[in-house]
């Protein structure tokens, strides 16, 4: 049996026939850059946030560089976040011409270690910024406590937590600014790349929307100098016809999981913790095991699809050896160790019952449990 780590087909096929009208109507309108699509999809996207405002984006990195320079983040700054993420976490930081300072992550989630933030807050700290890793939330509660305590400002990575919750509330506008991610992968994808900033602040939503467009404040009138950072009407007409399953995909991924935690519970790996303050998404379902290369060796071999993420902490990256990048004064143990263990197991809303048990029959058969 075949299971693909993830089928973009599976979900175009239960979709073509609104996805084709989506899509007509833009080219009917000429609407392609902006337009209705996409304001209509940053009306439903700031309200299924719980968000006052949503600017849409051409990624989700333009929505992280948005949101720092909204912030007014720049040259000589500090943004403290964490080494397990997409390389984009930390470009962005980079594209101000700030500095990414690396706390370390916490060991059964991955998301960024509270604990670990204090000591990295200098008189330079102009931002944090954690990632909601895997679809599970980072512990936002201490965490936007210990920033309002410093006068730091959260800008929130829920680049793959579309729908995730914090002790009830979504994620994404739990700080001063959240950014979304919708490149086809993500639990809510576009058919291209896009992406989305949220906020309560209608001040920076205003900056936000200025700089996506070339630093206009008016046609041809330019107050500041600003990006060509628009969202296409293609993908707001395709997110807009996306959206309404997002919660029944969501809730397909979390029966997954917890199949998976069940089934591997005497395997040996670690699963997936999921916090009691929290509703995670499932973007990933990832395992730890110091047996990874081998298992994903054999899962390979016997048709099922894995991935790594990431299998160098971010820090450690060729791109960061100039400036050399601050971390905590221990280093980064608990990255290090996801690094090396981690495997993200196929969990899609498009797999199918015996997938999901060929998966498990696999991964046990492979570990010898």
């Amino acid at each position: 049996m075949n299971v693909p780590i993830l089928d973009l087909k599976a979900q175009y096929a239960g979709l073509e026939a609104e996805i084709d009208a989506a899509l007509r109507r833009v080219c009917r309108s000429s609407a392609f850059a902006l337009g209705p699509e996409v304001e209509q999809f940053e009306r439903d996207w700031a309200a299924y946030c719980e968000a006052g405002h949503c600017v849409a984006v051409q990624s989700g990195t333009a929505a992280l560089h948005l949101a720092l320079l909204a912030l007014d983040v720049g040259e000589g700054d500090e943004v403290i976040t964490t080494p397990m993420s997409f390389f984009a976490t930390a470009e962005v930081i980079l594209y101000t011409g700030a500095r990414p300072v690396f706390a370390d992550v916490d060991r059964r989630t991955a998301c960024i270690d509270v604990a670990r933030v204090e000591e990295l807050i200098t008189e330079r700290t102009r931002a944090i910024m954690p990632v909601h890793l895997f679809g599970h939330p980072a512990d936002m509660d201490p965490l936007l406590a210990l920033a309002d305590a410093h006068g730091v400002p959260v800008v929130e990575d829920a680049c793959q937590a579309h729908g995730a919750l914090y002790k009830g509330h979504k994620v994404g506008a739990l700080g001063r600014a959240g950014a979304f991610s919708f490149y086809p992968t993500k639990n809510l994808g576009a058919y291209g790349e896009g992406g989305a900033l949220v906020t309560d602040d209608p001040e920076l939503a205003e900056r936000a929307r200025m700089l996506r467009n070339h630093g206009q404040n008016a046609r041809y009138r330019h107050a500041r100098v600003g990006y060509n950072y628009r969202m296409t009407g293609f993908q707001g007409a395709v997110l807009n016809v996306k959206l309404p399953h997002l919660d029944t995909w969501n809730g397909v991924r979390r029966r997954i999981a917890a199949r998976y935690t069940k089934a591997l519970a005497d395997t040996g790996v670690a699963t997936p913790h999921e916090a009691e303050w929290a509703s995670c998404v499932w973007h990933q379902y990832a395992i730890r095991t110091d047996r990874r290369d081998a298992l994903q060796k054999r899962l390979t071999e016997a048709g099922v699809g894995t991935g790594i993420h990431y299998p160098i902490p971010i820090p450690d990256l060729e791109a960061m050896r100039e400036p050399a990048p601050r971390c905590a004064p221990a280093g980064l143990p608990e990255a290090a160790a996801w690094a090396r263990e981690e495997l993200s197991l196929p969990i899609h809303p498009d797999l199918s019952d015996e997938q999901v048990e060929y998966v498990i029959k696999t991964v046990k058969r492979s570990l010898g449990a």
